[in-house]
């Protein structure tokens, strides 16, 4: 059967079923079978008595069905997969940790004399939770919970709530680790940290047209966002801007001690002496490092003490210290990835364990965990003999260091166990993780073998032949499957768009003149795949709130008061999914956008 006829089929069969409510992994899965059938043993359609004799199902193990095999056990096998569920499991700790709502409130006490200052929160809080998981719908869920109903007590114009919760909820497909990024390089075997560099300044320029389209609609309509009471001894106006700026202080004076106690290990242990030629040096990690980290850290200490007072450093700390356990999860996360400490992978671990300690953290006081520490003391010094000091002093085999971490992160958790919010938070976090693991493996698998029939039966190239021959310039075939994308992600979760038409896509615009993309600047040819993934990414970001099957929409759905419809919601939308195409105009006007933080 002709590739023609069988993309028809597919296309039509794709339509139907999620239609009629099939899931998509299934529904991908069952006309993957169709499509095999169709185009290598056909005969099978008119008369299923003839199994085994011709070239699909002729030999068991071979042909088409082994390749196929091998496709979908080559993708779930890929190490970078196990980052996902874990990336999902630190977001859903993130809901119940608590770091959330302390966040939120620092943001609050620093922008609450702006005219929608608290819309501005949400979508600053947004990034940085992105920023922290990049998954979407517990985004847009904790947003819901914490900012809605304050944005709406305190008269804020309803749409303009919703649409700022769910647009800047949605950050998460767009700034690293975002989920949708890894997704797309295991598929096109594209670089994900390079994919991950890249997204950046798009990710934060879409944030900023939400943060200034608040700021100017406010402006302009000052009844959409009344400003709050000012609350009796809050500091105000230059008062406020000096205490951010002790506080800022500190978080630098913190944050160089840190580099200068890493600086000072390596030079102690010599690790960065007699680098070898063509061995990068240790970023922010050499000798000199060592005088320069020193004296910034005497410096802001200086400001603190003796410019900004003690006093009010502390008071500064109280108002933004929220902003802390963020800033080391994104630390943990991130700052592995780019320091080249870690892979992907290993960095969604480190976060998820950052994450649950900074959650059991929450469950005291400082002062109480003080207190309790002390009164343990006896157990902690013995501890660090019998676990850590003496297995050194006498054994000396490999794979000493790994039972010791382990004993040390089995302890944790015992310890940790004795708090029931930890407990149930843990325990509902796996479920949920477990959850979305399963149906993001299950529609991969479907999505996979159906990608990967279609592929076998020649799809792609009927497709590219299709496009091109279309004699459309190269703008307007990428401006076609810009609108094949918005389509598709209106019905289809992102998961399978990108399973199933990123492969066909990508390989055309392999094909097309590289100096006719874009209307600004060139883009280099090495970073085709890398522009590609960031452009789809700002697709997804619009397909979360269009309709009729926005998934933001349902999310905030479920926490929103009563009075609020789908509609309501949907209508909220309009003029951030303007903003996200006018965002999205510019990775198509200029593709070296994406190049900037890579070169």
């Amino acid at each position: 059967m002709d590739i023609g006829t069988i993309s028809l089929v597919l296309l039509l069969g794709l339509l139907v079923l999620l239609a009629i409510g099939m899931p998509l992994g299934l529904a991908s899965a069952f006309l993957a079978v169709v499509v095999l059938v169709m185009k290598f043993e056909p005969g099978l359609l008119l008369n299923p008595l003839d199994f085994g004799e011709g070239l699909l199902t002729r030999r068991p193990g071979s042909g088409p069905l082994n390749i196929l095999a091998q496709k979908i056990y080559g993708l779930l096998t890929d190490y970078v997969l196990i980052s996902i569920p874990l990336f999902i499991f630190m977001a859903s700790l993130l809901e119940r940790s608590g770091i959330a709502k302390a966040m939120y409130s620092s943001l609050n006490v620093w922008m609450s004399g702006l005219r929608g200052g608290i819309a501005v929160v949400t979508s600053i809080m947004a990034v940085i939770m992105a920023a922290m998981s990049g998954i979407i719908g517990g985004e847009v869920v904790l947003l819901g919970l914490i900012a809605l109903p304050q944005m709406l007590r305190l008269g804020y114009n309803q749409n303009l709530a919703i649409g700022t919760i769910c647009a800047s909820g949605s950050l998460g497909t767009m700034i690293p680790p975002s989920i949708v990024l890894i997704i797309y390089g295991l598929i096109t075997e594209t670089s994900i940290k390079a994919l991950f560099t890249a997204s950046f300044l798009p990710g934060f320029m879409l944030a900023s047209f939400f943060i200034i389209y608040i700021i100017v609609r406010t402006q302009l309509r000052p009844e959409d966002a009344p400003l709050p009471d000012p609350i009796p001894g809050e500091p105000q106006g230059k008062q406020k801007g000096f205490l951010f700026l002790s506080f800022l202080t500190i978080l630098a004076a913190g944050f160089c001690s840190v580099l200068f106690l890493r600086v000072l290990f390596f030079t102690v242990t010599g690790q960065n002496a007699n680098m070898g030629e063509g061995v990068d040096p240790i970023t922010l990690g050499m000798p000199h490092h060592v005088y320069w980290l020193a004296g910034i850290v005497t410096a802001a200490l200086g400001l603190i003490f003796f410019v900004f007072g003690k006093d009010k450093a502390a008071k500064s700390w109280g108002m933004g210290k929220g902003l802390v356990a963020p800033i080391i999860v994104i630390g943990v996360v991130l700052g592995s990835i780019y320091g080249g400490i870690t892979g992907i992978t290993e960095a969604a671990g480190m976060g998820a364990i950052s994450v649950y300690i900074l959650m059991t953290l929450y469950q005291k006081s400082m002062p109480e965990w003080g207190a309790a520490i002390k009164q343990r003391a006896p157990l902690l010094l013995g501890y660090v003999a019998v676990v850590l000091v003496l297995p050194q002093v006498m054994f000396d085999f490999e794979g000493l260091g790994i039972i010791q971490t382990m004993v040390t992160l089995f302890l944790l958790l015992a310890l940790t166990m004795t708090f029931p919010a930890v407990r149930d938070g843990l325990w509902d976090s796996l479920m949920r993780t477990m959850k979305s693991t399963g149906t993001i493996i299950w529609v991969t698998i479907g999505a996979a073998a159906l990608a990967g029939a279609y592929t076998i039966a020649g799809g792609p190239v009927f497709v590219a032949n299709l496009i091109i021959g279309a004699d459309l310039p190269t703008m307007g075939i990428i401006l076609v499957m810009m609108l094949i994308l918005l389509f598709m992600g209106a019905f289809m979760d992102w998961v399978g768009i990108v399973l199933l038409i990123i492969p066909v896509f990508l390989p055309i615009v392999q094909r097309l003149p590289i100096e006719e993309i874009g209307l600004i600047g060139e883009l280099q040819p090495k970073y085709l795949a890398v522009w590609f993934g960031v452009l789809f990414c700002m697709n997804m970001q619009v397909s979360f709130l269009s309709p009729p099957f926005g998934p933001a929409a349902f999310y905030l759905k479920s926490v929103a008061p009563p009075h609020i419809s789908l509609t309501d919601i949907f209508k909220g939308f309009l003029p951030f999914i303007l903003i996200q195409l006018c965002a999205l105009s510019v990775l198509l006007i200029w593709p070296p956008i994406v190049e900037i933080l890579l070169n």
